[in-house]
């Protein structure tokens, strides 16, 4: 049998050289700009795919931008397995905070820094690049498909129409994810659960036009002054959300649950070192991994109005918008969350002000189903690649696609990452560790033979 270490590292110029092709491409879904890349990048995927032997592989149109698919389908009676990635990546901006250019990927101090090297291009490519080492050694023991979307940077938009037109091409016993990360270095982890999302913009106008601040200053409302109040109004002073019914569904951790969270190793200090902030804040009596895993949030992603170029402008602004995103925890309905934020804000805007409130969508949180056993098999292929046992954990983020699959679909899924949390994840200087690209590959090598 031949042994995983040695034959990937064998190999390794090769795969990182397949990988850093991939990073090149600005594939950067919410700029119109880069339409072309999106193009291009999926070409590239579905080029890698067939090179490594997949079969019926193809870019396939949706609404939006297109996924790439492909298979192999060679051993009845053994499981089939939907692995799930994405090839598009968040904009690089601002540029000036990347000490290497975002799309020519550069290894330094054992890590790959390049836009989406460890979301997700770099994990996703580990799969494709396993696949094809073990259909080339006619040691792929069961059976695979691919999904490889290019909108899960903007929300997964059309992808649950494709998976739900697509049933029976998409048909499997459970997904595997790799889009998550451990919670500390060299010490893997499985991903039992993920908050959901829901967000919307706002945007309001009180004149027809900007005002001299002179000629008006005093006599009319002012657009920004507006929406600092309405903003304001969202939070307590003891960091919970103010919008009335928000947390009517949220259920509190059992104590067991509370006692599995407070044995893993992850101290404040270390979580505020991870995230660079200056110090920890968060709704009053939780625990830090509390609040990041199990409770919802009220985030404002933007605001903007008035003047801010160089120089002295003296106006009343006449409009301010904001984008705002909740992370919601299992039992929350996105949109009954949605209409409580959106009834809030009516009711808070004074009659001075035209409200328009746009684009509200989302999807719930996951939960794992405990016993599966792709979890059992996981958590022996991870603790014989990193010889250490998997840190089972929770995430703050959210997977869209997670919940198409199991309500259109009927499939569980395991989300077997292999980033860490400081890897600049949507930030200046995104990075991958060399080490969880090698151990990761022979990870999910073991897998597919324990999942078979």
């Amino acid at each position: 049998m031949t042994d995983p270490r040695s034959y990937l590292a064998e190999h390794r110029p090769a795969q990182l050289e397949e990988l850093f092709k991939l990073l090149r491409i600005p594939s950067v879904s919410a700029v119109a700009r880069h339409r072309g890349d999106i193009l291009s990048a999926a070409g590239a995927f579905a080029d890698l795919m067939r090179r490594s032997g997949l079969e019926r592989v193809a870019v396939l149109e949706t609404g939006g931008h297109p996924v790439v698919y492909g298979e192999h389908l060679h051993s009845p009676g053994h499981p089939t397995v939907l692995v799930y990635g994405h090839y598009d990546v968040q904009p690089p901006e601002p540029l000036e905070l990347w000490h290497s250019p975002p799309f020519e990927p550069e290894v330094r101090d054992g890590r790959i820094f390049a836009r989406g090297s460890t979301d997700d291009k770099g994990q996703v490519t580990m799969h494709i690049l396993v696949a094809g080492a073990l259909i080339g050694l006619g040691a792929l023991p069961l059976n695979l498909k691919f999904l490889i979307e290019g909108e899960e940077e903007i929300g997964s938009v059309h992808l649950g129409d494709f998976i739900a037109q697509h049933k029976d091409l998409l048909a499997a016993d459970y997904v595997v994810i790799s889009d998550s990360t451990m919670l500390r270095p060299g010490v893997p982890a499985l991903c039992v659960g993920l908050r959901g999302l829901a967000g919307l913009e706002l945007r309001l106008r009180t004149a027809q036009h900007d005002l001299h601040s002179g000629t008006f200053g005093g006599a009319v409302p002012n657009a920004a002054h507006v929406l600092v109040d309405l903003l304001a109004s969202l939070h307590d002073s003891e960091g919970r959300v103010s919008v009335e019914g928000f947390y009517d569904d949220v259920k509190d951790l059992t104590p067991s649950e509370r006692r599995a969270f407070a044995s893993l190793p992850l101290t404040d200090a270390e979580f505020l070192d991870q995230s660079g902030a200056y110090r920890l804040y968060g709704e009053s009596g939780r625990t830090t991994l509390e609040r990041v895993w199990t409770r919802p949030t009220l985030e404002l992603n933007g605001i903007w109005s008035g003047f801010t170029g160089e120089g002295r402008k003296t106006v009343i602004p006449c409009e301010a918008g904001a984008k705002i995103t909740c992370r919601l925890v299992p039992n929350q309905d996105p949109d009954k969350v949605l209409a409580a934020l959106a009834r809030h804000l009516r009711r808070h805007c004074p009659d001075t002000t035209q409200l328009e409130i746009m684009d509200p969508g989302g999807a719930p949180a996951f939960l794992a189903p405990q016993g599966h056993p792709a979890l059992r098999a996981a958590e022996q292929a991870l603790r014989e690649a990193y010889g250490h046992d998997p840190d089972v954990i929770r995430m703050g983020g959210s997977i869209p696609v997670v919940t198409a699959f199991q309500e259109i679909l009927g499939l569980p899924t395991l989300l077997m990452g292999f980033g860490l949390p400081d890897e600049n994840l949507h930030a200046p200087d995104e990075h991958f560790s060399l080490e969880n690209f090698a151990k990761g590959m022979v990870a999910l090598w073991r897998f597919w033979q324990l999942a078979a």
